[in-house]
């Protein structure tokens, strides 16, 4: 199946690790010109330059806090500068989070629904006039959502609003034939959940239909998917890449 993304202009967010980085290769290695932003700099940043690099020139990772609104600005100054435009924005930033409810302090909310949920508001509306016609629009979310986690109210919160904005801003957008799409992976290998005790992992691994845990490409995959012009019917939809949990 031909994708269509060579030379698509690519903004994905939280690119070095794990699923960023998986689904930042792989837009890269179909063609598109990707530049990935971090919020720190380090060893994963360096290599990830490194091996987009190798990619393609216009290929690039960027260091910018996008729960904040002065830097997102800044990162879309310069996607300006580089690409002029945007076909494909990825969603990714977010981080987890596990605490009772009855200990659930107000500090730890906000930073989990800022990165999980306002990052992804931001980045979004300060993208919308490079935004193509036609362009697609990815948030990564969690299957969670769906169910619901012990000692996750926030973070089971955060990734629901995701679906809801998807469903909402596919309608806002719609009349520009730009679609929006949550991708939505179970426990996945080399993000935070991962760091369960074995037999937690054992548990779940043996509800999932497929009997294994999620790897980064996998939902790499389910995005290239929908950045590419092969899905360009499919939006609103929450894409679950679990396993069949």
């Amino acid at each position: 199946m031909e994708l269509g993304l060579t030379g698509k202009r690519v903004l994905l967010t939280g690119g070095t690790r794990g699923i960023g980085r998986a689904t930042a290769l792989a837009l890269a290695a179909e063609g598109a010109s990707v530049i990935a932003c971090h919020r720190a700099a380090g060893e994963a940043a360096a290599s990830l330059t490194l091996r987009l690099k190798e990619l393609g020139d216009n290929n690039d990772v960027v260091r910018a806090d996008v729960t904040d609104q002065g830097e997102v600005t800044r990162l879309l100054d310069r996607v300006r500068v580089s690409f002029g435009g945007l076909d494909v924005l990825v969603n990714n930033v977010g981080v987890d989070g596990g605490v009772p409810f009855g200990d659930l302090a107000e500090p730890e909310w906000h930073r989990v629904l800022d990165h999980n949920v306002t990052a992804a508001y931001l980045v979004t509306r300060a993208a919308l006039g490079l935004l193509a016609d036609g362009a697609s629009v990815i948030n990564i979310g969690s299957s969670v959502a769906l169910r619901g986690r012990v000692n996750g109210v926030h973070y089971t919160a955060s990734k629901a609003a995701l679906i809801g904005l998807t469903r909402a801003l596919c309608k806002e957008l719609g009349p520009r034939r730009i679609r929006v799409n949550t991708v939505s992976p179970g426990l996945t290998e080399t993000e935070p959940g991962a760091r369960l005790p074995p037999e937690a992992v054992r548990r779940i691994v043996g509800m999932t239909a497929l009997g294994r845990i999620c790897q980064p490409a996998d939902v790499a995959n389910a995005a290239v998917f929908l950045a590419a012009d092969a899905s360009s019917y499919i939006s609103g939809v929450t894409l679950n890449v679990d396993g069949g949990v």
